[in-house]
């Protein structure tokens, strides 16, 4: 009997190293950077990672700055572009970026991208506080409808996002989940595969989804227009708005774009209509098509209303 739960742990043993060897040379599952929280509290990157994609097909690399993507060559006309896991974008190579594609378009201006899974609005405004630090021209902040619901404490509590408490007028920074379960989950390839394949409810991956539907987004915003009205007037009382742009994904809801209108944010409103083929069959983030035409209608409203204004 001893020398039968001998040779099983042998073969167990063998087996998860065999196992692992093959997940990590296959790619069966993707490489994943280690977070950390700054200073100010906002959760990043640590800098100098890389790392492999599902399927191996190209690498994701963590900058010097801590964010995904390759940092501008200058910082003379900068434009800073701000987001969630869309702008992150670690699915598609560093070309696929909003930065390399509006670098192409405008080779005047030089792009800095500060973007992670799970930025709400009033993170990504805080966010805003340190990449105006690098004086850009202009700051674009991708959004959805999610974004503005998340952002708001009172309406959807989520410990690991930076949230605003509007009864008390209060930033309550994210923490991370599980740090040390994370870090060895990622780490172990093999147990990670197995994660994917049977997931547990771990994380809010599917929090960034957006609202695809204009009427469903409007018939939302109403059970929380007021919250929404709050949000709204806490970022313009609290942050500086002058050269911030908020860019909406298709679908967003008409009445939060228009609130923001009046409220004094420039908007642009990006538009998929006539185009299905923006989005991976499997989920709603952006192919490197997709980023494409983000870019060019971006491109086209900077050059149309906002770059006029502007000094180079």
């Amino acid at each position: 009997m001893k020398n039968f739960l001998k040779n099983i742990a042998r073969f167990l043993v063998i087996a998860i190293a065999v196992g692992e060897i093959v997940v990590r040379m296959t790619h069966a599952v993707s490489d994943l950077p280690k977070r950390t929280i700054d200073q100010s509290g906002i959760q990043k990157y640590y800098p100098n990672q890389e790392g492999y994609w599902k399927d191996g097909n190209h690498k994701w690399t963590i900058n010097a700055s801590g964010w995904p993507g390759e940092l501008p060559k200058s910082y003379h006309n900068l434009i800073s572009i701000i987001g969630d896991s869309y702008i992150e974008n670690f699915m598609n190579p560093n070309e696929c970026h909003q930065s390399a594609f509006l670098k192409s378009l405008m080779p005047k201006y030089n792009f800095f991208e500060a973007s992670r899974a799970g930025v709400s609005l009033i993170e990504a405004m805080e966010i805003s506080k340190q990449t105006d630090s690098l004086s850009p021209k202009l700051t674009l902040i991708y959004v959805n409808d999610n974004d503005f619901y998340e952002s708001i404490q009172n309406v959807k509590p989520l410990s690991d996002i930076t949230q605003v408490d509007l009864e008390r007028n209060a930033i309550i920074y994210g923490k991370m989940k599980s740090p040390g379960l994370k870090n060895i989950l990622y780490s172990w390839k093999l147990l990670y595969y197995f994660y994917n394949r049977f997931p547990l409810s771990f994380n809010n991956q599917n929090a960034e989804e957006p609202i695809k539907n204009n009427i469903i987004a409007d018939s939302k915003v109403s059970l929380y227009k007021q919250d929404i009205t709050n949000l709204i007037n806490y970022i313009n009382e609290n942050y500086a708005l002058s050269n911030k742009i908020l860019v909406f994904h298709p679908g967003s809801s008409k009445e939060i774009i228009d609130f923001c209108k009046i409220s004094g944010f420039d908007v642009i409103v990006l538009d998929s209509s006539k185009d299905k083929k923006w989005t991976f069959d499997y989920d709603s983030h952006w192919t490197c098509y997709g980023h494409q035409k983000v870019a060019e209608q971006v491109q086209r409203n900077l050059v149309q209303s906002f770059l006029p204004n502007l000094i180079e």
